[in-house]
């Protein structure tokens, strides 16, 4: 099928102005990195959603959901098909001690309505950078708490198009890990469990937190967060650290200087450049301490040697 075709198929679906045609995708990751995808679709309701799932799959047209980046490396081909962003689905409300966000919504946004109403329980959050979908996608987690702590239930589409809500304990939440994938579900809203609390006390955990992050992290350089799992009995950053591989890099990507646990993108690098630091930080942390390092961050497209 040519593009031509698939592009009239989804305008029946989809608002024209919401698909974009080899769009761009290093404008839509933290890293800044990454090629094109051919159809970049970002549908507004339930039911337009449901309707490209289906579409992809009645097709066989290469399906795709990115969030907002920040956990994900776009190789430098890019992604062929369509690539689903809900990054319109990002309105966040309150229902008694209950914050229920859209999944294109921050996570971080979600923590200071949280805030705002005086529910304690997203305080942890205040300084993740995805998105509420990528959050339960890999159970985000930071200083101590995770989604897995707080999550009630979530409304997803799966593979055929199908709304479900799903509770909480059937996603197998466990150390930055769902069965999201593997249900092939894709997260439209999450509803979060909070406790009334007293504002000043949990602004100041958040406070706390963010100074934590902001001091500790090289937020003045592209990056996709932290790249690698805590291995048992480590951690990942001070094994890196203990290998002498900050500052360390290939082309326009090295291992941070302030946090041994980030891969900033220092110089206009590309994502091959990227991805061999992670393999090289790979490759001498078990070369020195024989441990296997696993990495947080999903990889995903194409090689530009690919493209047809």
């Amino acid at each position: 099928m040519n593009k031509e075709q698939i592009l009239t198929d989804l305008q029946k679906v989809v608002t024209a102005e919401h698909i974009l045609v080899d769009e761009h995708l290093k404008n839509h990751t933290y890293t800044k990195l990454g090629g094109k995808a051919d159809f970049f679709v970002t549908p507004s309701t339930v039911e337009e959603v449901q309707e490209v799932v289906r579409y992809a799959k009645k097709t066989q047209v290469p399906f795709t959901l990115l969030g907002n980046g920040s956990n994900v490396i776009v190789r430098d081909g890019g992604i062929r098909g369509i690539v689903l962003s809900l990054k319109k689905f990002d309105a966040i409300k309150q229902e008694g001690n209950k914050v229920i966000a859209e999944s294109g919504a921050r996570i971080i946004d979600a923590s200071r309505f949280a805030l705002a109403k005086k529910l304690a329980g997203l305080e942890f959050a205040c300084g993740i950078p995805g998105t509420v979908g990528g959050a339960l996608y890999m159970n985000a987690g930071a200083y101590g708490g995770e989604v897995k702590d707080c999550l009630d239930h979530a409304l997803v589409v799966d593979s055929n198009g199908d709304a479900y809500r799903k509770k909480a304990e059937e996603f197998d939440l466990a150390y930055r890990t769902s069965n999201i994938a593997e249900k092939g579900y894709i997260v439209l809203e999450a509803t979060f469990q909070l406790k009334p609390g007293n504002y000043e006390d949990i602004k100041a955990v958040m406070d706390d937190l963010t100074y934590k992050r902001e001091s500790k992290q090289p937020l003045e350089y592209p990056s996709c967060g932290s790249v690698f799992k805590r291995p048992p009995g480590y951690f990942a950053g001070k094994l890196i650290q203990d290998s002498n591989l900050q500052g360390k890099g290939v082309g326009g990507a090295e291992v941070s200087t302030k946090h041994a646990g980030f891969i900033v993108n220092k110089n206009n690098a590309t994502a091959t450049e990227y991805i061999k630091v992670i393999e090289m930080v790979q490759r001498t942390v078990k070369d020195k301490f024989g441990v296997e390092l696993e990495r947080e961050v999903r990889i995903l497209g194409e090689d530009e040697h690919q493209i047809s």
